[in-house]
């Protein structure tokens, strides 16, 4: 049986300008599937609706996925060998669905003065009205024995599987060409996808997060080891809802002081038969992390 939570919180940065949160983020439990997604608006200033584009990112990939598994059983059957053909088409009907709430949106909603004031014509003329929008995404989707997942600019996604190792099962590899960024809003937005398929795995834990957490650690040993630890204390949801949130307002003080945005769906089930055994991975995280330390002070006396 599957759960979940997410959550975003606003950066002190943006405290500090008065700007809005521009993350979103949801999970959704299916029929024998889950997704967990994150989105985080652009924040210059010709994406001055970046976080409504977020929120459209964070719907329009819920009901992409959604829609392929109303087919479940042929879904589940091609799956194993037609992954990426089918992530390629769910990634396709994000963008679609995407553009068509931006459209739609925009056309309820035309820009107003106060929005156009801080550009020259020229200067506004020269913006895509999409790019008004612009955003990331991290999507993830577990099913009974495989998971899948799909991002397209800055952030993160991480897994735990039957091996309690918190692992980054996507190597990101931003197909954009240097000083683009690759987001929702891009005009080859489809081809700037990166994704993963992890067949015949067990997974405890899958969460996806703005590039806010991964930044207010010191190194990417720690960020893997937190979600260790709130994996650990899932089996205390409703308790663990109220640590976790507090945690993250604190982290969005740390680092760039950005919005943070985390989501997460994991199985019940597996999460308590494995509950010993994630509880032994913390305590080797510890002792790792605690070597580490060590020798990083040995080459600094040296």
């Amino acid at each position: 049986m599957f759960n979940g939570f997410s959550h975003s919180v606003m950066g002190a940065s943006h405290e500090k300008t008065g700007l809005v949160c521009q993350d979103s983020s949801a999970y959704k439990i299916g029929e024998g599937y889950a997704i967990a997604v994150v989105a985080d608006g652009h924040g210059s200033k010709k994406h001055f609706r970046s976080h409504l584009g977020s929120k459209f990112a964070v719907e329009a990939t819920i009901e992409a996925i959604d829609r392929f598994y109303e087919e479940r059983e042929e879904l589940e059957k091609n799956l194993p060998t037609n992954a990426k053909l089918i992530i390629k088409n769910i990634e396709k009907q994000i963008i679609s669905n995407w553009n068509i709430k931006v459209e739609k949106h925009l056309s309820e909603n035309p820009v107003r003065d106060e929005e156009k004031e801080k550009f020259t014509d020229e200067e506004f003329e020269a913006i895509p009205p999409e790019s008004y929008y612009g955003t990331t995404l991290v999507a993830a989707v577990s099913g009974d024995n495989y998971t899948f997942g799909l991002q397209i600019g800055d952030g993160s996604l991480v897994a735990i599987f039957e091996d309690c190792k918190a692992v980054m099962p996507m190597e990101y590899n931003e197909s954009a060409p240097a000083n683009v960024t690759a987001s929702m809003c891009n005009s080859n937005a489809a081809s700037m996808f990166s994704s993963f398929y992890a067949p015949n795995k067990r997974l405890i834990a899958m969460y996806g997060s703005t590039d806010g957490l991964y930044t207010s650690f010191g190194s990417e040993y720690d960020f893997l080891d937190y979600h260790s630890i709130i994996t650990s204390q899932l089996v205390n949801l409703e308790s663990f809802k109220k640590v976790i949130i507090n945690n993250l307002t604190k982290r969005s003080h740390y680092g760039t002081e950005d919005d943070i945005s985390l989501s997460c769906v994991y199985n019940e089930d597996l999460l308590n038969e494995k509950i010993g055994d994630l509880k032994a991975q913390v305590e080797e995280n510890k002792r790792q992390a605690a070597l580490r330390k060590e020798e990083l002070l040995r080459k600094r006396v040296t």
